[in-house]
């Protein structure tokens, strides 16, 4: 699973012909508006299905035929499954913008504390998703905000931020 990223979500029938709604979870729908393949999550196992025909239901749900799943019943066995894609299909990001998975144990350094600690984790939340970072083995919780993120250096696995007065201070004292 190292090498896939979680694309969606099978979350309904559509027909009795064996449709199915997948909700994807992405900023650019249309990236995926020409995919051929999926990689769905069922049966304690990553299955591939290929895809007979494609085409948004709405902006963030894509209507599918796959090969295979003709019906109902075999449509029934892939809801609420998790849906996958591989890595390598990811657009490549440039600048500020960043796949959470490419930015573990990077380094966050902050404009006036100077270096704080690597990513561990990211915690999405509902409002706002954290880089959990080890501060000598402390955590240390920063916002993932444009407004706070002045920098992200690939090539020194770097993020250079500026948090709010005081947030730094709230877990180091210097």
């Amino acid at each position: 699973m190292k090498d896939y990223y979680y694309l969606g979500k099978v979350t309904k029938k559509f027909s009795f012909k064996g449709e199915v709604l997948v909700k994807i979870d992405t900023d650019q729908p249309d990236l995926y508006k020409k995919i051929k393949t999926l990689f769905i999550f069922h049966d304690n196992k990553l299955n591939i299905y290929n895809i007979e025909i494609i085409r948004f239901h709405k902006e963030n749900v894509l209507r599918l035929k796959f090969e295979g799943i003709s019906n109902e019943v075999e449509a029934n066995k892939i809801i609420n499954s998790d849906v996958f894609l591989p890595l390598s299909h990811l657009p490549v990001l440039s600048g500020n913008k960043f796949y959470y998975h490419e930015v573990i144990d990077f380094t966050i350094i902050d404009d006036v504390f100077g270096e704080i600690g690597k990513i561990t984790s990211i915690r999405e939340n509902n409002s706002q998703d954290l880089f959990i970072v080890n501060h000598k083995n402390e955590e240390v919780l920063i916002p993932i905000h444009d407004e706070f993120i002045k920098k992200v250096d690939r090539l020194k696995s770097q993020i250079i931020v500026k948090t709010p007065d005081g947030l730094i201070g709230l877990y180091i004292n210097s």
